[in-house]
């Protein structure tokens, strides 16, 4: 399993509308193929730092099959008006779960 780690910069004062249709946009998230678990979460010191922790079955299902999609145009439609610039995307592998 992958994980998918996007962080989001938010126009000031755009945090409530951006949670609003990310809310929404969850569950496109939830009916796209190999998409397993969707989460988001605001940082404290940052308040208009987003980061969604998406995990993936494996890298190709979110940099190919959703990625450039209709349902990933749809999640944009309802966000990217409120990001402040672009995402910066990571992928991520699990090394070691101790507890």
């Amino acid at each position: 399993m992958i994980l998918e780690i996007a962080q989001i910069e938010i126009k000031p004062g755009m945090e409530a509308e951006f949670e609003s249709g990310i809310t929404e946009a969850s569950v496109i998230f939830k009916q796209a193929k190999g998409c397993r678990t969707f989460e988001v979460r605001r940082s404290i010191e940052h308040p208009q730092r987003y980061r969604l922790l998406i995990h993936w079955d494996t890298l190709e299902a979110h940099t190919k099959d959703f990625t450039g999609s209709q349902p990933w145009q749809d999640y944009r439609a309802l966000v990217a008006h409120c990001f402040a610039g672009p995402v910066a995307v990571e992928h991520a592998e699990q090394v070691l779960k101790a507890f």
